[in-house]
């Protein structure tokens, strides 16, 4: 019914400044479903965003959240968020714990019984915890049991049986896990708000004959952008004038410029390094490649991953459960004859430990960092269950054409016959070719370039001899250039030891054309798609870190596959597939493998990355279809950020697991401690703060996470 209403509300987006833990995300949302006009809606902790289905205004919704003072905010509008200096932020905190150091110095003068020191100890808890024990007490009252209604009780226990020490102390500790949890989200968030703060506000735009500097929000399609040199690209565009060399880091993560040209794509946030660039700008700011990335990285950080989903449901039950053992233990002993106060404290004490802030804040902080580092370094995970998933990986299938190899083809080897030399064949060749529109022939052309050779002026009489080459007049002299089968028709012919090189290079998944005359052969010219410099030594990584298969799917013929994949080390190579072939025996491959990713190019492989248990999307930007089709984005044409994904997913599974059992740990640890009542107060409340500090520091080690360079991965030679 919910759903239906909701498809007939309109749907708004707001960010939430002062979010900072995931209990009050789910309060927030819940206050927020409850409001007249409101069909739904929906928190991202993570992103600190929440949806609203329906119609409420900002007034109702902050009203909502007033709870915590949340601050609401249309999504779209630009806000600098100030930052409050420590002591203002935290001044309440401050004033507590001078409050109650100053309770000790009195108490060592008068005694801890003394009405001073009590007083003094009192307004501590009172200035320190204000927001705390409102929370508590509407939570008590209304049956909710969370940290906040648990440490309520437990320092309200503790000045009733006359430990207003102690429970100033816990008071003033609380107050500072709650201080680190905020730093630790913000820190976390980091990684999102950079990425919101990448592209320019303003461009340099020319409208007619003048210039004018314009907000990126009127700038239209169609409009010419100027960027200097040392300046950043306000827009995704095409350049229409100029050359340059442009840093793509904040988009694909890799920090090596790359030249841009007439005709080239550039994207918002990238970097100008030399030349004066006219750029025709192509998509409107709220569309821009950046944009995307922004949106898909936040929409990532509310799926919530498997690990987080247990967590979540574990702490429904585990808080309750503490609240019931914490009254069993202060009751149940007392009522068989031992010391009620002595009783109380425990329990109260175990209220203190089992406050859940640590096991809570265990998985999102973790998913958090992990995705926000991933797409600092050019690789988007959509969402946290994706991340788990590439960290079981045990199988790996790559489509060829583009993702092992460079997707286009390129001269291998030239072999000369009559003593003329390689430059003038190449020109005689690339002179002929220019005139063709065979993928083959833009290779031959390249290759002339990249040697510098002279292209001879005159070529007449060019014709297409269908399915076997080319001929033309070159300076007057007639050649052709195609398939072996083309000379042998001719008198020219190839003699068996020529023919025998042939064979060789078509074994090595070369495509052999042949330059000559009709009376003699002149060069061999051999062409292939090559491997991309760093396929084999990512082969050899995937290996290393633990993946037991990798499978190259192609269309090619089986002899030139296996050439490809001899000289890659893959496991297995399927050729001759169609793109339903290659669905199928990625369905195959799950049967065998618990965890099967697919690596392609987003859009021909769409079937095969759709049925593996992770698709990932290589060269993305750019491709609105391959970001919005792939399970994973690699940003760059980088295959190199593969081992790098799934080394940051293997961390993360591991952190996760270590945060989790390290929680529980301690929570157990308290248990046994309270059995001959070694546990106090204070030191229940210093457990449970050092439990939440080094869960948070340990998920913040995901940062350190890094692609590796070219320095740790050899090229293949």
């Amino acid at each position: 019914m919910r759903q239906h209403e909701a498809a007939n509300h309109e749907k708004q987006v707001y960010r939430v400044q002062g979010l900072t833990c995931t209990n009050c995300a789910g309060i927030f949302e819940k206050n927020v479903k409850k409001l007249p006009g409101v069909a739904d809606a929906q928190v991202n902790f993570g992103a600190s965003k929440i949806t609203v289905i329906g119609n409420a205004t900002i007034e109702e919704l902050e009203k909502a959240g007033a709870f915590e003072n949340l601050k609401v905010i249309p999504e779209k509008q630009r806000v600098t968020e100030k930052k409050e200096p420590f002591w203002k932020e935290n001044g309440n905190a401050l004033l507590s714990a001078m409050l109650m150091a100053a309770g000790y110095l009195l108490a060592s003068v008068y005694g801890e019984a003394g009405m001073l020191p009590a007083l003094t100890f009192g307004a501590a808890m009172l200035i320190g915890g204000y927001k705390l024990f409102q929370k508590g007490i509407r939570n008590l009252f209304r049956l909710q049991f969370d940290m906040n209604t648990l440490m309520t009780v437990a320092i309200i226990g503790a000045a009733a049986i006359g430990e207003w020490g102690e429970g100033a102390v816990v008071v003033v500790l609380f107050a500072v896990s709650e201080a680190l949890e905020r730093f630790s989200m913000q820190k976390a968030r980091q990684s999102i708000r950079s990425l919101m703060n990448i592209a320019p506000k303003e461009a340099l735009i020319r409208r007619g004959s003048s210039e004018l500097t314009v907000s990126v929000d009127e700038i239209q399609v169609g409009d010419v952008m100027i960027v200097k040199p040392g300046q950043k690209l306000a827009m995704d565009g095409v350049v229409i004038k100029g050359t340059s060399t442009i840093n793509q880091a904040a988009i694909t993560g890799e920090s090596v410029p790359v030249t841009k040209t007439v005709n080239d794509e550039v994207f918002a946030g990238t970097f100008n390094e030399e030349g004066l660039l006219e750029i025709r700008v192509t998509k409107r700011v709220e569309d821009t490649t950046i944009s995307k990335i922004i949106h898909l990285v936040e929409e990532a950080q509310a799926e919530r991953a498997p690990s987080q989903a247990f967590v979540d449901r574990f702490a429904q039950y585990y808080t309750p459960a503490i609240m019931a053992l914490a009254i069993g233990i202060a009751v149940i002993p007392p009522l068989l004859g031992a010391e009620w106060g002595d009783w109380i404290y425990r329990g109260l004490s175990l209220l203190v430990v089992g406050c859940p802030c640590a096991l809570v804040i265990s998985t999102p902080i973790s998913i958090v960092t992990a995705i926000g580092n991933a797409a600092k370094n050019g690789v988007l995970i959509k969402g946290g269950i994706h991340l788990e998933e590439a960290g079981r990986i045990s199988a790996v299938a790559f489509d060829k054409t583009g993702t092992l190899t460079k997707g286009f083809p390129e001269v291998t080897d030239i072999v000369a016959f009559g003593g003329r030399s390689e430059s003038e064949l190449i020109s005689i060749a690339a002179a002929i070719e220019r005139r063709s529109q065979h993928p083959l022939a833009s290779a031959i052309v390249r290759k002339a370039k990249q040697m510098g050779a002279d292209l001879p002026l005159l070529v007449d009489d060019f014709q297409s001899i269908t399915g076997k080459g080319v001929k033309a007049s070159v300076d007057g002299q007639l050649y052709f250039i195609g398939s072996p089968k083309l000379f042998d028709e001719l008198r020219s012919g190839i003699i068996d030891t020529a023919r025998e090189r042939i064979r060789t290079l078509q074994t090595q998944g070369k495509t052999v054309m042949v330059l000559g005359t009709q009376q003699e052969v002149l060069a061999f010219i051999a062409v292939a798609d090559t491997v991309r410099d760093s396929s084999k030594a990512v082969i050899e990584e995937l290996h290393s870190i633990g993946v037991q298969k990798t499978i190259m799917l192609t269309g090619d013929n089986q002899a030139t596959a296996d050439a490809i994949g001899n000289q890659l080390g893959v496991d297995e190579v399927k050729a001759e597939l169609l793109p339903q072939d290659k669905l199928q025996y990625i369905k195959q491959l799950r049967q065998s493998y618990p965890s099967v990713a697919m690596v392609g190019d987003g859009v021909n492989d769409a079937p095969a990355l759709a049925a593996s248990t992770v698709g990932i999307a290589m060269g993305s930007a750019g491709t609105d279809t391959a970001l919005e089709t792939a399970d994973i984005a690699l940003m760059a044409d980088d295959l190199r950020k593969l081992p790098y994904t799934i080394r940051l997913s293997k961390k993360t599974l591991a952190i996760i697991k270590q945060n989790v059992t390290f929680s529980l740990g301690i929570k157990l640890l308290a248990l046994v401690l309270i059995v001959p009542g070694w546990l106090t107060l204070w030191l229940a409340i210093l457990a449970d703060m050092g439990a939440t500090l080094i869960v948070t520091l340990n998920s913040l080690r995901l940062l350190k996470v890094k692609t590796r360079t070219s320095s740790h991965l050899k090229p293949l030679r």
